[in-house]
């Protein structure tokens, strides 16, 4: 009440100098450099001077939309600066909202291709986006929906009233909003072509409005006709592109010129201008802030000279909290879904955020929505929202678009060694009453190729579950190489290790990273080998084939944030298996002994944990616990016993790698992982492990193998240090690998894309 009091003169001397002068403000296009918006607004509310109008284009939009909607410069820097707004402005989902449970088995993919029949002809569609949009639709919806309800969908009710310019695609005109759902408003202002996809407002198809007008100055004119304008501008000048600068090429066919100028008469220009700031560089807003503040500073002596009416902060923040306590809270009753033909999914998609409650909170609506974002079914969530004044609750209105039928995906792994390896699948989806996906890929290259073929099916009960299926071939062809470091001389393969399987799971959710799963499969596995890392060119190879049903129970935790080098999350199996098979030995032209037969019935346990921790905005700390338990014999021989035992492999290129010295059917392993980030995409990781066999198995002096009396016999060490770029469709990293073996113990390799491959039987 005391602070009341204390304002009402400032208020009342306001309005006696409300005609005046009246004050807009135009906000230019730019990228990260419109943060220097924030501090354009702060100086002129830090000197009292006005803005009873706001306008902006694309950057210059969100940040009038926010400053309209009630937002302080305060709460806008804080927000530019939080991990959500990093999240919704890549695209990415925060890790809380990770939903494993519709996650495909990882594959080496970089891009998908829909391929969709128009006009009776068969097109293949290329991705129209490199952002998501899901992740940003909900931020703004979340953003500014009360926003929206509070000024009755009227721009001119906002706390400042606000319109935006966004620009018609179809027409190739631009388009002022003005009313409407300011959310939707300024995220089409925004959406730059390529890095998002367009959004559609009433019937018209809309890009960021900077294609056709980036500094609406004219509109502010014609529309509230403001005394004076305070233009600020941080768009680059159209420069002539070189040869080789495509996205220039690009920037100067697709953006229209436009005026930047201010007469005299009509007010004053600010411009601030940057040398080393991208257009998705927001995470340098301090000093992007500090250059719009710097702007100002330099010309508020001219502002001030231009405009004497004064409006207090204390007015000013009067207003905002007058206005912020009209925002109804985010409460949301009735669903409506619109894109979706079968009546059975719409109403599964209505009860996966219901349930059986009647009234849905936000956070609720959050989880259940990104489990939806999860599903391949669909291809794209819009939330639009409405207030209901009579039920005091908002309804939902969710504009779905679902997946195309058919999709190609191509990915694979480019490399300095002979690790190449190419990639392609092709996907088919259906719903009707429940989701069903087929699935079939490829793999092609000289040190592995695999093609997979099968099945899933998705049921959409009160608890879900899902039934899989799939037929894999794999083949791996080891190498062994020189001990240089760069430039290998690879000679032929000494293990070849060929696996036919058959899998047959079922699993279900547990909570929002977790499932549990169960199945059967068979395995048919057939290593050639030498019983040296030396190619005996000579000689007929070994042969040791293990043929075998399997039936599994697994719990799975996994919330990382990238499938290759992740700096985020967990990853955590419990594994239990038991295994009924047939040995089959076959000797080679060089071996004394004949065939040989043995049966093999035993069960294992495999356990790993696998968790990242931030320690700071630069530094992650990882920890890599890992554990193997069998009852599992000896083979005939030491090599065969190591072929079929379980691996050691806790970085992608020890995938690549078989040794000896890293494969046992006892071990307990570990290590930890040091990530220096120097943004979200660069870092520097640096890791070491520690693997320790359990009665290791010991080689003989007749190639036999025989357990080590001792529970720990010995222990070998390896280490990686790799340089990771995460490009958005792979990883590019230089890595330096070391391992306690044998003979060669560095590589050094360069490599862009995935190192993973199809599942094993075993």
């Amino acid at each position: 009440m005391i602070r009341s009091l204390l304002v009402i003169p400032l208020f009342i001397f306001a309005v006696l100098h409300g005609n005046a002068q009246s004050v807009g403000l135009v906000l230019s296009g730019g990228g990260a450099k419109g943060m220097a918006h924030i501090g354009v607004i702060r100086v002129l509310e830090e000197n009292n001077i006005p803005i009873d109008y706001i306008s902006g284009t694309s950057i210059g939009a969100i940040v009038g939309g926010l400053y309209a909607a009630g937002y302080s410069t305060e709460e806008m820097e804080e927000l530019f600066k939080s991990d959500d707004f990093y999240f919704w402005s890549t695209g990415k989902i925060q890790r809380e909202y990770r939903y494993y449970f519709k996650r495909q088995e990882d594959d080496p993919t970089w891009v998908q291709l829909r391929v969709a029949k128009k006009d009776e002809k068969v097109k293949i569609l290329p991705p129209t986006n490199i952002i998501p949009g899901e992740q940003m639709d909900f931020a703004f919806m979340e953003l500014t929906a009360a926003t929206s309800a509070a000024c009755n969908y009227d721009f001119n009710q906002l706390m400042v009233p606000y319109f935006c310019i966004a620009a018609d695609v179809n027409n190739s005109k631009p388009l002022v909003l003005r009313n409407g759902d300011l959310g939707n408003a300024m995220r089409a202002s925004m959406t730059v072509p390529l890095y998002f996809k367009p959004i559609e407002i009433d019937g018209k198809l809309l890009f960021d409005g900077g294609l056709l007008n980036n500094f609406p100055t004219d509109h502010m004119k014609e529309i509230f006709n403001p005394d004076i304008i305070i233009g600020h501008k941080v768009a680059d000048d159209v420069r002539a592109a070189d040869a080789d600068d495509v996205m220039r090429q690009i920037s100067n066919m697709v953006m229209r010129p436009t005026n930047f100028e201010i007469k005299p008469s009509d007010g004053i220009l600010l411009e601030t201008k940057f040398d080393n700031i991208g257009l998705l560089d927001f995470h340098k807003i301090d000093t992007v802030l500090a250059r719009g503040e710097q702007t100002t500073l330099a010309q508020i002596d001219s502002i001030k000279q231009l405009i004497q009416r004064r409006i207090p902060k204390e007015v000013v923040q009067s207003k905002r909290d007058s206005f912020n306590a009209r925002k109804p809270e985010l409460n949301f009753q009735n669903i409506q879904v619109e894109g979706v033909t079968d009546p059975m999914q719409r109403q599964f998609i209505i009860q996966s955020i219901k349930h059986r409650n009647n009234i849905v909170s936000l956070s609720a609506l959050k989880t259940e929505y990104f489990k939806l974002v999860a599903d391949e079914q669909l291809k794209s969530i819009q939330p639009i929202t409405r207030y209901n004044p009579g039920t005091g609750y908002f309804d939902l209105h969710l504009k779905v678009e679902p997946e195309k039928r058919l999709d190609l995906s191509i990915g694979g792994n480019i490399s300095t060694k002979p690790i190449n390896q190419g990639f392609a699948a092709i996907n088919f989806r259906s719903y009707n009453s429940r989701a069903y996906s087929l699935h079939s890929n490829i793999y092609f290259g000289r040190f592995y190729s695999s093609f997979k073929l099968g099945g899933r099916i998705d049921y959409p009960t009160a608890l879900p579950f899902y039934l899989e299926s799939y037929l894999t071939f794999n083949r791996w062809d080891y190498f062994s190489s020189s001990t240089e470091l760069i430039f290998e001389d690879v000679r032929s393969p000494f293990i070849i290790k060929d696996e036919t399987n058959f899998r047959l799971e079922t699993g279900l959710p547990l909570g929002l990273h977790s499932k549990i799963y169960a199945g059967i499969a068979y395995s048919s596995a057939s290593n050639d080998f030498y019983q040296t890392d030396e190619t005996d060119e000579g000689g007929t190879p070994n042969n040791s084939k293990f043929n075998a049903f399997v039936s599994k129970l697994a719990f799975e935790n996994n919330s990382l944030n990238y499938k290759q080098y992740a700096t985020e999350g967990a990853h955590r199996v419990i594994d239990g298996r038991f295994v009924i098979g047939e040995e089959k030995y076959i000797a080679g032209n060089n071996a004394k002994s004949a065939t040989q037969l043995s049966n093999h019935n035993y069960f294992q346990l495999h356990a790993q944990s696998l968790r990242y921790f931030s320690l700071g905005e630069r530094f992650v700390l990882g920890t890599h616990l890992e554990s193997f338990l069998s009852t599992k014999k000896l083979f005939q021989t030491y090599r065969s016993t190591k072929l079929s035992a379980q691996g050691f492999s806790p970085t992608p290129h020890s995938k690549s790698l078989f040794i000896n010295e890293f494969n046992s059917n006892n071990f307990l392993a570990g290590g930890l992982k040091a990530i220096f980030k120097f943004s979200p995409d660069w870092h520097l990781r640096v890791e070491g492990y520690g693997f320790c066999p359990i009665h290791e198995e010991l080689e003989q002096a007749d190639l036999t193998a025989v357990k080590s009396d001792d529970f720990i016999n010995n222990y070998y060490l390896q280490g990686l240090a790799a340089l990771v770029y995460q490009t958005g469709i792979g990883p590019v990293s230089l890595s330096f690998n070391y391992y306690e073996k044998s003979n060669t113990n560095l590589y050094v390799t360069l490599n862009f894309g995935y190192i993973l491959f199809n599942k094993r039987g075993l």
